[in-house]
C-alpha cells in the first residue's frame, strides 16, 4: 500500500512573481526540490471550485474542509443561496414556525448574526431573504442583534452594510435594529468569557452604551479608533 502525507503550508499559495510576493522572492530549497524533480499541479482555491459562491475568496475553513474531502464541498453559503433562487428557502419549516410561533405569543423575533458580506460567515443577502420571508407572512415584530465584521471586510465598512439594513427595513417595514456587537466579542472561539459576556449583556439583559442611530454608532467608535471587529 502506498503511503500518501497531506502536509498544510498555512500561508503559501502559488502567483506570478512581483514586488509584492514574497514567497517568489525567498530561498525555498526543499519546495523548489519537489517541485523541480516530481510531478505536481495546482489547484484553484476560489469560487464555484471549492464550493463558494461565484469568484468569492477562499479561505483556511473552506481550503481545509475541500482538502480534508479530496473533492468539492458545496459550502454552506453556496445552499443558502440555491434555496433563495429556487424558493424553498422561504418554505423552510423551522422559519415559519419560529415566526408562527412569536405571532402566536404576541412576542418579537429575535434575530442575531454577523451583517456583512464577508461570505467566510455571513452574507447580507440571507439576512434579506429572512426579512422579505417576514415581510410575505405579513410579520414585522422582530429585533435584529447583529454583529459588526471588520476581519472578512474592511475595518471601517460596517457602516455601509448597516445602512443597506437600514434602507431594507424602512422599504418593508420590518424589524429595528436592538443592538450591535462588534465579532471580537460577541464571535469569540477562544473561551474568553469575559468578551462573549459583552455581547450577551446587551442582547439579554440591554446593558450597554446606547444610541438613536446606526450612524452614531459607528462615527463615535472610529473617532475613538475603534473599527468594526471590536465595536464593544
Amino acid at each position: 500500500m502506498k503511503k500518501v502525507i497531506l502536509i498544510i503550508l498555512d500561508g503559501w499559495g502559488l502567483a506570478p512573481a512581483w514586488a509584492g510576493n514574497a514567497i517568489s522572492f525567498s530561498r525555498t530549497p526543499t519546495i523548489s526540490s519537489i517541485t523541480k524533480n516530481y510531478a505536481n499541479t495546482a489547484l484553484f482555491a476560489h469560487g464555484s471550485y471549492v464550493g463558494l459562491p461565484g469568484h468569492e475568496m477562499g479561505n483556511s475553513e473552506v481550503g481545509h474542509l475541500n482538502i480534508g474531502a479530496g473533492r468539492k464541498i458545496l459550502q454552506d453559503s453556496s445552499v443558502i443561496n440555491s434555496a433563495i433562487k429556487n424558493t424553498s428557502f422561504y418554505k423552510n419549516d423551522y422559519f415559519i414556525k419560529a415566526i408562527e410561533n412569536a405571532k402566536k405569543s404576541n412576542r418579537p423575533l429575535h434575530i442575531m448574526g454577523l451583517l456583512s458580506n464577508g461570505m467566510v460567515h455571513s452574507s447580507i443577502e440571507h439576512l434579506f431573504a429572512l426579512i422579505d420571508l417576514c415581510e410575505t407572512k405579513n410579520f414585522k415584530n422582530v429585533r435584529f442583534h447583529l454583529f459588526s465584521d471588520g476581519r472578512d471586510t474592511p475595518p471601517k465598512s460596517g457602516i455601509i452594510f448597516f445602512s443597506r439594513l437600514e434602507d431594507k427595513i424602512t422599504q418593508t417595514g420590518v424589524g429595528k435594529i436592538a443592538t450591535i456587537s462588534g465579532r471580537f466579542y460577541a464571535m469569540d472561539r477562544d473561551n474568553n468569557f469575559s468578551r462573549i459576556s459583552k455581547a450577551t449583556d446587551a442582547i439579554v439583559n440591554s446593558k450597554g452604551d446606547t444610541a438613536n442611530s446606526v450612524k452614531k454608532v459607528f462615527s463615535f467608535n472610529y473617532e475613538q479608533n475603534i473599527t468594526d471587529e471590536y465595536i464593544p
